[in-house]
């Protein structure tokens, strides 16, 4: 997306937002949905990212980093609505002898995730799901890159052990 655009929206243009926020939706409604588990939640918080967004858009200091500053509000939005609501989302049940080898690997990850800290979520989301550099992290979260590094890997090391504990009770 041109650096231009951002800028304008960023100064107030509001054309330029919208077009802005065409470009990132689907990465907002994809974090969300995996945040909420709830398509519906997933379309409310769409909505109420790009209100927010719109209403801090003089915020964002570096337009280079619009996708990741709309990635953190996204999360920050759902982490407040799921502890404002106090709702613990269950997966449906998935019959294994239906459901594809690698839909339910994806499932046994999404939930492995959510059982990690929100902060760890974050760091686990922004990093492989949207593809962010430790070096745009540590700007963006003002945290050292070694610091990020070491908290990813011992995030990653909680989902290995998650993982590999559903396996014992799958072999089981």
């Amino acid at each position: 997306m041109e650096v231009s655009i951002i800028e304008k929206a960023i100064n107030g243009d509001d054309e330029s937002f919208l077009i802005m926020m065409k470009n990132y939706k689907t990465d907002i409604y994809k974090t969300a949905l995996a945040f909420l588990k709830n398509e519906e939640d997933a379309r409310e918080a769409l909505q109420e990212v790009t209100a927010r967004a719109y209403q801090k858009r003089h915020q964002l200091r570096k337009p280079l980093y619009v996708k990741t500053w709309l990635v953190r509000i996204t999360i920050h939005y759902c982490q407040d609505l799921l502890t404002h609501k106090k709702r613990i989302h269950t997966r449906e049940y998935v019959d294994p002898v239906q459901e594809r080898r690698d839909e339910t690997e994806r499932i046994a990850l999404e939930e492995a995730i959510s059982s990690l800290q929100p902060k760890e979520q974050e760091l686990v989301y922004l990093k492989y799901f949207h593809g962010i550099t430790f070096r745009e992290l540590s700007k963006i979260m003002n945290v050292k890159e070694n610091t990020l590094k070491t908290r990813l890997y011992t995030a990653l090391a909680k989902l290995k052990q998650e993982l590999g504990e559903e396996e014992q009770h799958e072999q089981a």
